[in-house]
């Protein structure tokens, strides 16, 4: 990592009152904070982690649903119950049920990502649950009795290089960042890949459900 990268780590990306402005807190957004609640609440956690706060929607609706939620962020202006990094989280083995972990891991450099997901790996004992930008151009297709809300891959479209935004380090299906190198990296941090999706209201988010494996991960590289 570089010493630019390092100096990016240290501080917030945005301030607080990013989550809370009209350009975030969009239908799109809330449809995301709906997957993510329906693939929680799916797997009846006896208690679950969320990493990186937000504006706290997805922690405030489990807790109303009675889950058992702690919260992590290195941003203490967040207010997580807990502020540290994801790639060195101050829990034990197997702590959570499940760990969630959405619009996250983007935010650190690529080659920090091995190191999150061991983490990751470390503290859940079920599964984690994860989104990342899926930067693939797409089709979204609703005929009402015939195409019911189908999404499509966009044909001969090629991989564009990201560039750093200021918030995004990188992106899936962007050059040097494919879909493929991603799950090899969830491979190795110890996880089975049960499924993949793109959130047909908001595409640019693809989740994942990873149930840990058990015995040693490979190195993490």
């Amino acid at each position: 990592m570089t010493t630019d990268n390092h100096d990016r780590l240290l501080n917030p990306q945005v301030d607080k009152d990013h989550y809370y402005g009209k350009g975030y807190l969009t239908p799109r957004r809330f449809a995301s904070y709906g997957h993510q609640l329906q693939e929680i609440a799916a797997l009846e956690p006896k208690n679950v982690l969320e990493v990186g706060v937000g504006n706290g929607v997805v922690p405030y609706m489990l807790r109303g649903a009675g889950f058992d939620v702690t919260t992590l962020d290195f941003d203490p202006a967040l207010e997580p119950d807990v502020v540290a990094s994801v790639t060195d989280m101050p829990f034990g083995d197997g702590a959570f049920d499940i760990v969630a972990c959405f619009e996250v891991l983007e935010h650190i450099p690529w080659d920090r990502v091995p190191q999150a997901l061991g983490e990751i790996q470390r503290v859940c004992r079920r599964y984690a649950l994860i989104s990342v930008p899926d930067a693939r151009g797409y089709f979204l297709v609703h005929i009402p009795g015939l195409i019911s809300r189908r999404l499509f891959k966009r044909p001969f479209w090629k991989p564009h290089k990201h560039k750093f935004d200021g918030e995004h380090y990188w992106e899936i299906n962007t050059k040097s960042h494919s879909l493929n190198a991603f799950v090899e990296r969830i491979k190795i941090a110890g996880f089975e890949m049960e499924r993949t999706f793109r959130a047909w209201e908001m595409p640019e988010h693809r989740f994942f459900r990873l149930r840990a494996v058990a015995g040693p991960r490979q190195p993490i590289q």
